[in-house]
């Protein structure tokens, strides 16, 4: 369990980061070689988080399938606008 707070925080971490790097982007404020930098360590923190959420997809299903659950319900249509 402690392992998946970790887990947990070092996505939210992760994503804050992201945020953050492209606020920096958008405000027009950097240079070339820095704005390609952030960009790059953009990139591998998106990676980061796309594979911790779609490893949490994953144990998401498991969990459904042990509990005898016959289907998943799709997140699609949760729209947060």
């Amino acid at each position: 369990m402690a392992e998946s707070k970790d887990k947990l925080k070092d996505f939210e971490k992760s994503l804050q980061h992201l945020e953050k790097i492209v606020n920096n982007m958008e405000s027009g404020e950097l240079g070339l070689e820095e704005s390609l930098e952030q960009f790059e360590q953009g990139i591998k923190l998106a990676k980061t988080c796309q594979d911790t959420l779609a490893n949490a997809e994953i144990r998401v299903e498991q969990l459904i399938e042990k509990n005898g659950l016959q289907q998943t319900v799709p997140f699609e249509g949760l729209d947060e606008d």
